[in-house]
């Protein structure tokens, strides 16, 4: 995916031979927490939904690359984090200092960082159920691959008005992410299915990891 800053993508993956990728709440819990650390130094995440065997995020690209170790510190504070809500007040940080070859100076991509989450998402599901090999399919993508209307980005231009804030298009890409697990059956409104920021933005969850203001004006609910 080609990036540029201050503007909005809607990025999506599924699985392999598009196979399941999430079997319990603890697996969905995990992959949010990978979000938070990964995505958020980036910019702001303002619509997502995990469905069983594929993810959606409307994500605002603030930064097309960082420093790593500004990337480093974000995983290692929000690892920790969710150490301690698991496992108590006695949970100890990650040592992974002997594992990280690459000097902290050096950037570190928007690309590069979704491929590490994924990869170690896919770590610790192979981890818990004994497999090996790739979860996801190759690549994230930012064009929609279940509903025609949403085509690829025209990346020969600098921006792509289609995601600019008040288009019409942001909205109905809001919209649409929201609504498919309605769409695929899992539930008959978007704000009971709980792997989604629907519920965040229709006050019945205290949400953390979405920008709710950015998402309001893409929605006009402002």
């Amino acid at each position: 995916m080609k990036f540029y800053k201050d503007q909005i993508f809607h990025i999506y993956n599924q699985g392999n031979n598009r196979r399941q990728i999430f079997f319990s709440a603890e697996n969905y819990e995990f992959f949010l927490w990978k979000m938070k650390a990964y995505l958020i130094p980036f910019g702001d995440i303002i619509a997502w939904c995990l469905m069983p065997n594929h993810f959606h995020w409307l994500f605002n690209v603030n930064h097309k690359s960082i420093e790593r170790q500004i990337l480093r510190d974000n995983i290692d504070k929000i690892e920790l984090a969710r150490r301690i809500q698991k496992y108590g007040q006695k949970a100890q940080p990650v040592k992974r200092t002997f594992t990280r070859t690459a000097e902290g100076d050096k950037a570190i991509s928007l690309n590069e960082a979704i491929g590490d989450l994924q990869k170690g998402y896919t770590r610790a599901i192979n981890r818990e159920k004994g497999w090996t090999g790739s979860l996801f399919r190759g690549t994230c993508k930012a064009k929609d691959g279940w509903i025609d209307e949403f085509i690829t980005l025209n990346l020969r231009r600098n921006t792509d008005t289609r995601f600019a804030l008040g288009n019409d298009y942001s909205f109905h890409c809001f919209d649409y992410i929201h609504k498919n697990p309605v769409d695929a059956g899992l539930v008959n409104k978007a704000i009971d299915y709980p792997w989604s920021s629907a519920k965040d933005y229709a006050g019945l969850r205290k949400g953390t990891l979405c920008n709710l203001e950015l998402g309001r004006r893409i929605s006009n609910l402002l």
